[in-house]
């Protein structure tokens, strides 16, 4: 029986030490796991900061695009009004054009005044010659 107590003993023994050994090593687990988390923890949390600057930065560059082609369709749109006032200008212009009535020389009417030529005195004529003469000479440069 010697034999069969010391080895319930023994066990008792071991499965002490072990639970001590376990208890610790557990602890030393427990305690590596939560480092290993924690700086899970803040490479995610760095990295949803890095990734939300991107984001702020990506929206910035797609609102000032948007901005670009809004008004891009606006001028769009204005040159669209323009162009149909125009058209609309020029169909109007080619339908008057059937409306109106093509003139004959019965339509005409003749005046019976006659408009008369004005004379100029002779003397008048030479003496303004002249003086055009001066006012060229002014320019002209002799060798």
């Amino acid at each position: 029986m010697n034999i069969l107590e010391n080895e319930k003993f023994l066990n008792k023994n071991f499965y002490k030490i072990n639970k001590v050994n376990s208890n610790k090593i557990s602890l030393f687990n427990l305690k590596f796991i939560h480092k290993i988390f924690n700086s899970l923890n803040f490479s995610l949390l760095v990295l949803i900061v890095i990734l939300s600057f991107l984001s702020f930065n990506s929206q910035k560059k797609w609102t000032t695009i948007y901005k670009n082609l809004a008004k891009t369709r606006s001028n769009n749109n204005n040159l669209i009004d323009y162009i149909s006032k125009t058209e609309q200008f020029y169909i109007d212009e080619i339908e008057s054009l059937n409306i109106l009535k093509k003139t004959t020389p019965k339509d005409l009417i003749y005046l019976d005044k006659q408009i008369t030529k004005q004379k100029k005195n002779k003397l008048i004529k030479r003496i303004k010659y002249i003086q055009d003469g001066f006012k060229d000479s002014k320019y002209q440069r002799g060798y």
